[in-house]
């Protein structure tokens, strides 16, 4: 039988193979890497942090020497990937995968539901977060992670892969554009509510310009969003980890 992920992750902290900082007197590990996908989590511990007190201590993932395949690392995530989540409150409870951690994140810590809607006594305003939650996890981060690719890190030129996957990012940006009209945020009643929602996207949007989209102009409301987003000290704290 397979061990426990968070006994496992305990047993390769004494044996110094996850090279966790120390001393572990914060609640929460993170590990992670200057990425949009990083930066999502960052930036809600950053607003948990200045709302409720709540500190955690990062652990930086060196991509140069593939650290994310290391072995210690797939016991926490098979996929390899970054962000992962230690819960050194709730028996080193490993989670990956960003919209899972931040829906984790404002589950558990999140007690006056200043990031996230109550799905009993909010059940539409949580309705709107999931559904713009996963937008962005199945459009935008897919899509502009691969115009990413093809127009930075591809060994050869393919203008085809190129053009197909900056076109289908300008596409899901006019999306957000269409929901931010006449609104400040992605999800909640009128002009919307800082959420969970807008933190899972906006990192994604503001590094428009590293797959070639210099400028947001085609998309004013996304534009003045983004301008708000970055505006608050717990995203500007978020952005700068690791």
């Amino acid at each position: 039988m397979l061990p426990r992920l968070g006994t496992l992750a305990r047993s390769l902290s004494r044996r110094n193979m996850s090279l966790a900082p120390a001393p572990a007197s914060k609640p929460f590990l993170l590990y992670t890497a200057a990425t949009p996908n990083g930066h999502k989590v960052s930036i809600l511990l950053e607003e948990l942090k200045a709302t409720y007190g709540v500190d955690y201590d990062v652990h930086k993932i060196d991509f140069a020497k593939n650290t994310q395949k290391a072995p210690w690392f797939i016991q926490l995530n098979p996929n390899g990937r970054i962000p992962v989540l230690l819960d050194r409150r709730r028996g080193d409870f490993p989670v990956f995968e960003t919209a899972a951690i931040l829906l984790y994140l404002a589950q558990h810590y999140d007690t006056t539901r200043r990031f996230a809607f109550d799905p009993q006594t909010s059940a539409d305003d949580y309705s709107e977060m999931l559904q713009w939650i996963f937008f962005t996890h199945g459009g935008i981060g897919p899509m502009q992670g691969q115009a990413n690719h093809f127009a930075r890190f591809a060994p050869e030129d393919i203008p085809y892969a190129k053009k197909r996957y900056l076109d289908e990012t300008k596409r899901l940006y006019g999306v957000l554009d269409i929901r931010l009209n006449g609104r400040d945020w992605l999800a909640g009643p009128e002009r919307g509510t800082y959420s969970i929602a807008d933190m899972n996207a906006f990192p994604w949007v503001n590094g428009h310009a590293f797959c070639g989209i210099e400028t947001l102009d085609e998309w004013p409301h996304v534009k003045a969003w983004i301008e708000r987003n970055s505006e608050r000290p717990a995203v500007k704290a978020g952005m700068a980890v690791p």
